[in-house]
C-alpha cells in the first residue's frame, strides 16, 4: 500500500513539475542563462535585458541603422563588467562620446548630450525629469498628426515639474481627460 501511494505521489509531482521544466528549457534555448539566484536571466545573468539586433535591411536608412547598432555594441562592451552607480557613470561617459554627426538629427543629439551632462548627478525619475526639462521642444510642423503632437507637447510642458506616479497621473489627466 505504501509503495503504491509513493509511486502515485511521485508521478503526480513529476507531472506537476513538467511544465515548469519545459519553460526553463525553452528559456535556456532562447538565450536565457541561469543567474546567481538560480533563476533564468536574460543577457548572460547580468540583470540587463537584451534585445536582438534589428534587421537593418528593412530600415529606411540601413547605413545609419548599422552605425547605431555598432555604437550601442561599443557602449555595452565598454560597460559590460560594471554594475550600479559605476554602470550609470560608464553609460553617461559613453553617451558623451557619441558622434552626433552620424545621428538622424544632429541638433537633437547635441541637445541631449548637453542635457545629460547637466543632469549627471541625478538618478532615476529625477534624472529623466531633469533631461526632459532641458531638452528643447521638437516642434510639430513635421509630425504626421500635428494635433496629437501638440497635445503631447502640452502634456510635457504641464507635467514637467512632477515626478513618478504624480507625473504619470498628470499625463493621464492631460492626454485622456475623461477616463
Amino acid at each position: 500500500m505504501r509503495t503504491r501511494t509513493l509511486i502515485i505521489v511521485s508521478l503526480a509531482a513529476a507531472l506537476f513539475a513538467a511544465p515548469a521544466m519545459a519553460q526553463f528549457a525553452a528559456g535556456m534555448q532562447s538565450g536565457m542563462e541561469v543567474g546567481p539566484t538560480g533563476m533564468g536571466m536574460p543577457g548572460g545573468g547580468q540583470g540587463r535585458a537584451t534585445r536582438g539586433p534589428a534587421d537593418c535591411s528593412q530600415s529606411a536608412n540601413p547605413g545609419q541603422c548599422r552605425a547605431r547598432q555598432e555604437a550601442h555594441q561599443k557602449t555595452f562592451e565598454a560597460c559590460k563588467d560594471k554594475v550600479g552607480a559605476e554602470l550609470r557613470q560608464c553609460m553617461h561617459a559613453q553617451a558623451q562620446r557619441a558622434d552626433c554627426a552620424q545621428a538622424r538629427s544632429p541638433q537633437q543629439c547635441q541637445a541631449r548630450k548637453h542635457a545629460y551632462a547637466a543632469c549627471r548627478g541625478q538618478t532615476g525619475a529625477k534624472f529623466a525629469s531633469c533631461v526632459e526639462r532641458r531638452l528643447p521642444a521638437t516642434g510639430c510642423s513635421g509630425a504626421s498628426d500635428a494635433a496629437l503632437c501638440a497635445q503631447h507637447e502640452k502634456a510635457r510642458t504641464l507635467c514637467a515639474d512632477k515626478n513618478g506616479a504624480e507625473h504619470l497621473q498628470c499625463l493621464r489627466d492631460v492626454l485622456a481627460p475623461g477616463r
